[in-house]
Formats: structure tokens, C-alpha cells, sequence
């Protein structure tokens, strides 16, 4: 007879269970995820909830109305902010806008676009180059909460300074306060910002392409994805890019491992911004 599962094995079993009952209940996978960031996650909603074995929470999502939607929001991650990494955004300016301006219409997509900000962002520099009138932006998340909040274009007025000061560095060089107006405790960006940014959800995992595009951003999200699952998600993205399309990664991603690695051009190593070829 087998020996009985260890403490490890048990509780991985568990997590395996867990993740497809999400899956059944909302449509939404996390089965190639990586697991150490999953398994954080549910220890924290554990602790919320005042539940001593995973086996509660499975229970939870079956059975209590909502209570998968919660989980998804657990899961889902929303770390962003304006200008981040300010030199990927300077490099793309310098480098990446010359190409642009020969098309006569610039389709843009933000993958796993949070709250928005790097989207704004994009906004503000096509703006500050003359180009933001031909350019639709594409901002996608798989969370609802997160879409519902970056299309109302609000930001913590707590986070301007840092914000204003990404900018400079991005190579911005207006008065940074002209994109938006405050109160004592909100920064609303100026409505005409948003005038060429669509939100809507999309599921990297699970769902298909929207479009062609001529640039794709999706950075600092596959870090949390298995290997198999970050190729196919970089497939997805490369049957999405025009030929001679733009792909920018987080600074701790790559394509170099990856199966289509050659079809890419380093077109900024040092920045993660890949061309198509």
C-alpha cells in the first residue's frame, strides 16, 4: 500500500483543486500559474477568512455566491503606476516613435493593463509627439474592478510626486501637472486623454486575439506564468503584431528561451522591446 501523502503533497493537491474549481465555476484559469505566487495568494485570503485548510475555500467557491469572483481578485495583479520604468518608456520614444509616425493609423495594445496607468502614460507621450490622434489604444485585464476604475481616469493624488518625477525621467518635458486636475484627494487626468483608450476585459489565458496590432505591451505580467503558458501567450502576442510590430516586456522577461525567439529582432535588449521580423 502507498504511504499517505505528505503535508507538501496534500496541500498542492488541494491548490490543484482549488484552481479548477475557479476555473469551472468562472471561466477563468490559474492552473498555469506559477504556483508559488498562487499559493501566497491563497494563504492571505485564508488568514482573511479565518479558514484553517484549502479545502474550506473549495467549498466556498462551489457553493457561496460571489465568493469565486473574490478569488479572482485575489489572483489578479494590479501593481503599476505611472512612467514605470521610466527608461523603457524614454527608449521608446527615442527609439520606437520614429517608426510610428510612418503609419497613417498606430494600433496600440496594453496586456494585463491594471488600473490603467501605463496606458495614460502611452496617452501622454503619443500626445506630447503629435501622434495620439491616429493611435487607438487597447487596454486589457481580466478583472472587471480593475477595468470599471482605470476607465474613470482616477489616480491617489498621493502617488503625483512619483508619478511627475517618472515622467522627467521617461524624457517628458511639459509641466506634468497640465494632464490633470486635483482635489484634496484624487488627481483626475484631463478627460481628453482618454478620448482614443478602449477598456474592455480579456483573458490572456483563455482568450483569442482582438486585433493587429503595431505595438503589443505587456510588462511585468508573465513573470507570474509558467513557461508553457508564457508561450503561448508570447505566441498569441506574435500573431498579433503586424509585420515590424513592437513587443515590450518587463525588465525580468524574455523571449530569448522561447520557441520563436528568432523570429524577433533585439531592437533595445537592454529595455525589453523586441521587433518582429
Amino acid at each position: 500500500m502507498k504511504d499517505l501523502l505528505t503535508i507538501e503533497e496534500r496541500e498542492d493537491f488541494e491548490i490543484d483543486l482549488l484552481l479548477q474549481a475557479i476555473y469551472r465555476v468562472s471561466g477563468f484559469d490559474f492552473r498555469r500559474y506559477m504556483r508559488t505566487s498562487i499559493k501566497r495568494r491563497i494563504e492571505n485570503r485564508m488568514r482573511l477568512e479565518r479558514v484553517l485548510k484549502i479545502s474550506g475555500l473549495i467549498e466556498k467557491v462551489m457553493y457561496e455566491k460571489g465568493y469565486a469572483e473574490k478569488m479572482l481578485e485575489d489572483f489578479s495583479i494590479n501593481v503599476t503606476e505611472m512612467f514605470r520604468d521610466p527608461e523603457f518608456f524614454k527608449a521608446f520614444r527615442t527609439k520606437v516613435i520614429p517608426f510610428l509616425r510612418e503609419l497613417p493609423e498606430i494600433r496600440i495594445w496594453h496586456a494585463g493593463c491594471s488600473t490603467g496607468e501605463e496606458a495614460f502614460s502611452m496617452a501622454i507621450l503619443l500626445e506630447e509627439e503629435g501622434l495620439y490622434d491616429r493611435a487607438k489604444i487597447y487596454a486589457t485585464d481580466m478583472s472587471e474592478k480593475v477595468l470599471q476604475q482605470a476607465e474613470k481616469g482616477v489616480l491617489p493624488l498621493t502617488r503625483m510626486q512619483v508619478y511627475t518625477k517618472n515622467y522627467l525621467q521617461a524624457g517628458g518635458d511639459q509641466a506634468f501637472s497640465e494632464y490633470y486636475s486635483t482635489d484634496y484627494q484624487h488627481a483626475y487626468l484631463n478627460p481628453d486623454l482618454l478620448r482614443n483608450i478602449d477598456f474592455f476585459q480579456h483573458n490572456l489565458v483563455t482568450d483569442s486575439s482582438i486585433n493587429e496590432f503595431h505595438v503589443i505591451m505587456c510588462r511585468n505580467v508573465m513573470i507570474y506564468f509558467t513557461a508553457d503558458l508564457q508561450e503561448d501567450v508570447n505566441q498569441l502576442f506574435y500573431d498579433s503584431l503586424s509585420k515590424g510590430g513592437f513587443l515590450g516586456l518587463g525588465s525580468k522577461e524574455t523571449i530569448r528561451t522561447m520557441f520563436f525567439c528568432d523570429k524577433y529582432e533585439d531592437f533595445d535588449s537592454l529595455e525589453k522591446i523586441y521587433r518582429k521580423v
